[in-house]
């Protein structure tokens, strides 16, 4: 079975996941593209959007990182789609376009059921209602041998370190400050959870920063 991980994910160094008033024009928030100042310039994300070239070094080995290995993903809402409320037929089938970066199965952390999407490149998103666990053991299941990645938003994150589900977690610590959005680590008791810093890794553009058990 492989492990629960967090990966390439942003964080203000006022501990903001994400800037404040998320909508269709600012997925991440008010001013929150900032906090992925590292990640934008590298080879791994350049391909993800179909272009060439890319940065190289310490920022790149931690985008690759964050996308390899992975079996299955788990995403709350808002990382799928920007409406609230039960599903309407609007055509939304997430941030990506017709081929996601995922190629694996995705689930979809919701309160309202849906039928699965299938997208081009191997990523299937499907609609969890029953919890995180429940997500959980169906992506665990999904993944076989390979990891699964938690992939965001801060809420999904902060709930399944709650749990205590997680084994490892990279944070890039990006050298803005949001003064508002979703905290990250606020009422988080992270050593009493089990947890511990295992690797940090500066680069000129974030502190790459290892926590595992």
């Amino acid at each position: 079975m492989g492990r629960v991980r967090v990966a390439g994910f942003s964080v203000s160094l006022d501990g903001f996941g994400a800037g404040p008033e998320q909508s269709l024009q600012d997925p991440l928030g008010r001013n929150g593209p900032a906090l992925f100042g590292w990640f934008f310039g590298t080879k791994t994300f350049r391909a993800m959007v179909g272009k060439d070239g890319g940065s190289e070094g310490v920022d790149e080995s931690f985008a690759h990182r964050a996308m390899d290995g992975f079996g299955a993903f788990i995403l709350g809402r808002n990382m799928f789609a920007h409406s609230r409320g039960p599903w309407t037929d609007d055509g939304w089938n997430g941030w990506w376009g017709d081929n996601p970066p995922y190629h694996a199965p995705t689930f979809i952390l919701t309160h309202y059921p849906r039928d699965p999407i299938e997208m081009e490149g191997g990523t299937v998103f499907h609609f969890v209602t029953d919890g995180i666990e429940a997500a959980l053991e169906r992506a665990r299941d999904a993944a076989g041998e390979r990891d699964v990645k938690i992939g965001g938003g801060v809420s999904t994150v902060r709930q399944y370190l709650q749990a205590g589900l997680i084994d490892e977690l990279h944070f890039a610590l990006s050298p803005v400050l949001l003064g508002r959005g979703e905290a990250m680590f606020a009422g988080l008791d992270l050593p009493a959870l089990g947890y511990r810093v295992v690797e940090s890794t500066a680069s000129e553009l974030a502190t790459h920063i290892v926590v595992g058990r």
